[in-house]
């Protein structure tokens, strides 16, 4: 007789607290940082939102820096460039 080996992937979530930051009262001259995933069309949806946010809502500019993977995490030297040069962030995913 065969023994087999059952694993249970479900585990018990531990609620955390995440404090944000207030958002700006206006997007009016504000520097808007965009982070892509890399995934398909996130690039594209980000660069319209950017265009939508300046066109209609006066941000300033933007730029935009990409993971290294989907499921990555932001590299420090990209939080540090937008915490030196952005007044906002925006994290968008593609598929």
């Amino acid at each position: 007789m065969e023994t087999f080996k059952i694993f249970d992937p479900t585990f018990e979530v531990k609620p955390q607290t995440i404090d944000f930051v207030p958002r700006p009262p206006s997007l009016r001259d504000l520097r808007i940082g965009l982070v892509e995933n890399t995934k398909f069309n996130s690039d594209t949806l980000l660069v319209k939102i950017a265009a939508i946010l300046e066109m209609d809502h006066g941000a300033r500019s933007h730029i935009m820096r990409s993971k290294r993977t989907s499921g990555s995490p932001v590299d420090q030297e990209v939080l540090d460039e937008f915490a030196a040069q952005c007044d906002v962030a925006i994290a968008g995913i593609g598929d």
